[in-house]
């Protein structure tokens, strides 16, 4: 792995320089949206940025921290949408909320595969990727949490926003690998009705 002194590192936390690192990252965000996590590297990272790896190393520590930092580019962008999805939803039962959301999801297939490939990764070699399913899990789990009512308790609003990140987690591996939306569309109903009743319940 290439070394850069931090001397010679110092101007890439300039305004220019951090501005040169948003648009590395941002060609070689989608590139990784296009064509997924198989063989990914610095030399074709470097490819699809136009320029070389030496040149990415400068503003990356390495190629895992370039990986993190465009998956946590791609998660912003499916979070950002899936709000401006509920958002967008006339106010009514908490219920149609998760409704609202959905929809998006699948909708919205930039990065997913990608996604799904990191947590792939973070299963088939802990060691190495379990960081990348905690960073997903930390980066959904405050706006779940924000769609819930304001008045619940932090710790209630916590454990509904870890059961929706599981079962949307759950809903989005099914649909992805059996395309049956038509045994996913009942069970979200379920989930929407139970949240409805979760919420009509609180004190």
């Amino acid at each position: 792995m290439v070394r850069v002194e931090t001397g010679y590192r110092r101007s890439a936390d300039s305004p220019k320089g951090r501005q040169r690192r948003a648009e590395l990252l941002d060609l070689v965000t989608g590139d990784l949206a296009e064509h997924g996590l198989v063989d990914f590297s610095l030399r074709r990272a470097a490819r699809a940025a136009g320029t070389t790896h030496k040149v990415l190393l400068y503003y990356f520590r390495d190629a895992d921290e370039l990986l993190a930092q465009a998956l946590l580019r791609l998660r912003e962008q499916r979070v950002g949408h899936a709000l401006q999805a509920v958002e967008a939803a006339p106010p009514g039962p908490l219920g149609d909320r998760i409704r609202a959301i959905w929809p998006m999801l699948q909708a919205d297939a930039t990065g997913l595969r990608v996604i799904d490939q990191a947590i792939g990764l973070a299963m088939y070699d802990p060691d190495r990727y379990a960081h990348l399913a905690r960073e997903a899990a930390e980066q959904y789990l405050a706006p779940l949490a924000g769609l819930l009512p304001a008045d619940w308790s932090a710790q209630r609003r916590e454990e509904v926003a870890d059961l929706l990140l599981a079962t949307f987690r759950g809903f989005l591996m099914d649909w992805r690998t059996t395309a049956d939306t038509a045994r996913i569309r009942p069970a979200l109903e379920a989930l929407a009705r139970a949240l409805d009743h979760e919420d009509a319940d609180r004190p």
